[in-house]
């Protein structure tokens, strides 16, 4: 939930053509396991995000359910695996020219290289600190902003758990797609 509001907050959602990848890998792994295509390891999203850490700037095939594709440009989608609460954004790169709307509730399985956005306690801090500003100005937004302190205590939490000075975003600059048939 904390990193799929967050992205929510941080995307500029943008939409456009698709271009889709003519190679159906053709993957049987069930959602826990990682299946191997080639030389790449295929990871169900949860499966991928449990290890993410380990694969920064790896190249690996990610199979998940799209949830929203931009409006404009279609340069970034957003995928989620069983669970639903948590996703992870998936930018145009390589072969791909854009997601189009029509992808949403297709599960796809895309290769391309995982990354890493981390989001310094300074950086949230600030962040926080902007929200309460918002939330001084009550423009009705209150809802929106207990959310976003919900998801800032999440992160710190997320923080102290792992000892880590920075909470971590992964997300994958996708090279190539196909939508996985059921």
């Amino acid at each position: 939930m904390k990193k799929m509001m967050f992205l929510a907050i941080v995307a500029i959602c943008l939409a456009s053509c698709t271009s889709k990848s003519a190679d159906n890998k053709g993957n049987d792994s069930d959602s826990t396991s990682v299946a191997q295509v080639s030389d790449l390891a295929v990871y169900p999203l949860d499966s991928l995000l449990a290890v993410a850490d380990q694969l920064v700037d790896k190249k690996v095939t990610v199979k998940g359910s799209v949830t929203h594709t931009c409006k404009h440009s279609g340069k970034r989608c957003f995928i989620v695996g069983d669970n639903e609460n948590v996703s992870m954004r998936v930018e145009a790169k390589g072969n791909i020219g854009g997601f189009n709307r029509e992808l949403v509730g297709s599960e796809l399985a895309i290769t391309g290289i995982v990354k890493e956005r981390r989001l310094t306690k300074e950086y949230i801090d600030q962040y926080e600190k902007d929200v309460n500003d918002k939330k001084v100005k009550e423009d009705g937004s209150a809802e929106t902003c207990q959310a976003e302190l919900s998801n800032i205590n999440e992160m710190r939490d997320w923080m102290k758990k792992n000892n880590k000075d920075y909470y971590a975003i992964y997300y994958m600059d996708g090279e190539e797609f196909s939508i996985v048939e059921q």
